[in-house]
């Protein structure tokens, strides 16, 4: 069955986010898709614990603090969430309005489409490994939907970012046995993380290799085995029964460079009015737009999705006249907000 909404926001990072606050200010109700598992976008997969300095009244947070409070901003809405799919299909019907059909199947209509999705759909980085594809999801996996599912399993884990290890010191308890693989000594995750696991290496509670997964071995479509070769060029088996891989995230256009939008350089030309691209009714606000001046800040993203929201207001009831109304006074505002006078 088709959904009907007012707005649908394509990216759930927090411009994504501020978005559904300045649309709900306005009475205007939203769903929002990302394809990622959670909302957050590059704040809560690439730097979740990472401090950002620059968020106005904010001295300090760190990257899930603002997700987290983003999200608690945008609770009085009651946004629809469509994680872990992409948009597959955006059509502008004769009646000016879009069809939005997602990747899991999910089909929205709606009035106008903002796009906020950063600089593309984050994607995991793949293992380049002859005999991979069959077994992703199976035995090989780029993320972890269930941690129950690697209970009682031998478990080796590629990467040596903050997922690798966050994932690793989580599941190690759970798991049979827990093997941590990266090319090098040389980490990306916080030190308190690579010093905990350091440390349950040392008691026999985790083993840690230096080396690169170079191939796979199956019997009957099963996994058995993985070859790892060493600095050395020496190469060592080793027996598993699931292989996790955080190599990290890449971002990627994807179906959004399908949908007859100009593009320059895979970024979204837009004007500075009302951040409307050159489809009337779809608009792009954050780093994924382009206009002369842009700044890739977060901050930035606010004020554009502000401007985008009046816009799209004065697209849905163009016969009427947008007035500017204060949250610090305004009676509608605070019904809105669900502020008890």
């Amino acid at each position: 069955m088709t959904i009907k909404t007012d707005v649908v926001i394509v990216g759930a990072g927090p411009c994504g986010l501020f978005q559904i606050f300045e649309l709900g200010l306005l009475g205007i109700k939203c769903h929002i898709i990302d394809a990622l598992p959670k909302p957050g976008g590059q704040c809560a997969e690439l730097y979740p614990d990472k401090p950002i300095y620059d968020i106005p009244a904010l001295p300090m947070c760190s990257g899930q603090e603002l997700v987290n409070r983003l999200m608690a901003q945008v609770d009085p809405f009651g946004a629809t969430f469509h994680l872990d799919q992409q948009v597959a299909e955006v059509v502008k019907r004769d009646d000016e309005t879009f069809y939005v059909k997602t990747s899991a199947g999910t089909e929205l209509e709606c009035k106008a489409v903002i796009i906020a999705g950063g600089v593309g759909s984050f994607q995991p980085q793949p293992l380049r490994v002859e005999g991979v594809e069959p077994l992703i999801d199976k035995q090989i996996f780029y993320r972890v939907k269930d941690p129950s599912q690697h209970k009682d399993k031998d478990v080796i884990l590629l990467g040596g970012g903050d997922s690798a290890f966050d994932w690793a010191l989580e599941l190690f308890d759970n798991a049979r046995s827990m093997t941590m693989i990266h090319r090098s000594e040389n980490f990306r995750a916080q030190p308190v993380s690579v010093s905990r696991m350091r440390t349950l290496v040392k008691d026999g509670r985790m083993n840690f290799m230096v080396g690169n997964v170079t191939g796979l071995n199956t019997d009957n479509g099963t996994l058995q085995s993985v070859q790892v070769t060493k600095p050395d060029k020496s190469v060592e088996e080793l027996k598993l029964d699931h292989l996790l891989v955080f190599f990290g995230l890449s971002p990627k256009l994807g179906p959004i460079a399908d949908w007859g939008l100009d593009l320059e350089k895979n970024q979204i030309p837009v004007d500075t009015e009302k951040f409307e691209t050159n489809i009337p009714g779809i608009y792009a606000v954050g780093d994924i737009n382009t206009y002369p001046g842009k700044k890739k800040l977060i901050l930035s993203g606010f004020h554009e999705a502000a401007l985008a929201a009046f816009a799209i207001k004065a697209r849905l009831e163009p016969d009427k006249k947008v007035h500017l109304q204060y949250t610090t006074t305004s009676p509608i505002m605070h019904e809105r907000l669900g502020i008890k006078e």
